[in-house]
């Protein structure tokens, strides 16, 4: 297949097989990634009649001549979390940019950063992927936003070797507030064996608090590691979303008008946009029980608050 072919279409799904590495495509034709998750927005694709009757696949090498046969934009920001802290947030503020492209956790992305491929295969593997989601599709577009899963902050150094010098930041939360909503509904990496091997294994599982716990202490303790390793800024949940009008929005290098567009849709639920925002900290808080709160205070208070006071120096 030329790849002047996939002029609007997107990878969806990347999968080994019999035949090998082999990339499934999507068309978007214009469409623009609105919807809180990359997922969201091919379930919705997925629907069209034209992707009803006709689907694409091509071999990993698609990927990898992407960048020479038809570049894209380069990534202008990664954004890096805790999970449960305002992520999908600053995500939705970016969307609403006409100038801004946001993929917001792409599976396929998480797939070749943790895929068992050869190195230089898969560094140029992802650089056409995110090459394949910089396409201009539509007009004015400049910017390229990814927003990554949880657990890929173990991968940001392989990140940092396609990417040097794109910006990233790391977004956190009271660990007590995160491991309360993971308790009610867990995430996909805290299910024991859910997401296989990642940097957020930490012994045998117990019991879900300590098991939420200790994954969660991995994770703010990798991403405290890897701001000072890779100069990431930090953010922390209470500073949303106002600090996308002053030093946030600096680094996204957004205008004015770009701000107050992005602040305007704060008053809706980031992951249920048509429901209105309840602030939820309180009511977090209240809702742990004495063995989660024992739990967060061994293993991921110590990490939360190394952060804090890095981010405040």
């Amino acid at each position: 297949m030329e790849p002047l072919n996939l002029q609007g279409w997107l990878p969806i799904g990347i999968r080994r097989s019999e035949l090998g590495w082999r990339v499934d495509w999507c068309w978007f034709g214009d469409r623009a990634l609105s919807q809180p998750f990359f997922r969201d927005a091919v379930d919705q694709a997925l629907r069209l009649p034209f992707n009803q009757a006709l689907r694409r696949e091509t071999s990993l090498a698609a990927l990898e001549s992407w960048p020479e046969q038809q570049p894209g934009l380069v990534p202008s920001a990664f954004i890096l979390h805790a999970s449960r802290c305002g992520s999908t947030l600053i995500s939705q503020m970016l969307a609403q940019l006409a100038s801004h492209i946001v993929v917001s956790e792409p599976p396929p992305l998480d797939t070749l950063l943790r895929a068992d491929l050869p190195q230089e295969i898969r560094l140029r593997a992802i650089r056409g992927l995110l090459g394949a989601y910089g396409q201009a599709r539509y007009p004015g577009v400049s910017q390229l936003v990814v927003k990554l899963d949880a657990w890929n902050i173990g991968e940001l150094p392989l990140l940092r070797q396609c990417f040097a010098d794109t910006p990233w930041l790391f977004l956190y939360r009271d660990p007590l507030e995160i491991a309360v909503s993971h308790l009610r509904r867990p995430g996909m990496h805290m299910v024991p064996g859910m997401i296989g091997p990642s940097v957020l294994d930490a012994g045998a599982f117990t019991d879900r608090e300590s098991f939420i716990a200790r994954r969660l202490g991995r994770l703010l303790q990798c991403g405290l590691d890897h701001s000072r390793a890779f100069d990431g800024l930090l953010v922390e949940y209470r500073q949303l979303p106002m600090a996308m009008g002053g030093h946030l929005g600096d680094f996204f290098a957004l205008s004015a008008d770009q701000r107050r567009c992005a602040l305007a849709c704060t008053d809706r639920h980031a992951k249920q946009p048509d429901q209105a925002f309840v602030a939820d900290a309180q009511d977090k808080r209240q809702a742990a029980s004495p063995a989660l709160v024992e739990q967060v205070q061994r293993w991921a208070r110590g990490p939360y608050e190394r952060l804090e006071r890095r981010r405040n120096a």
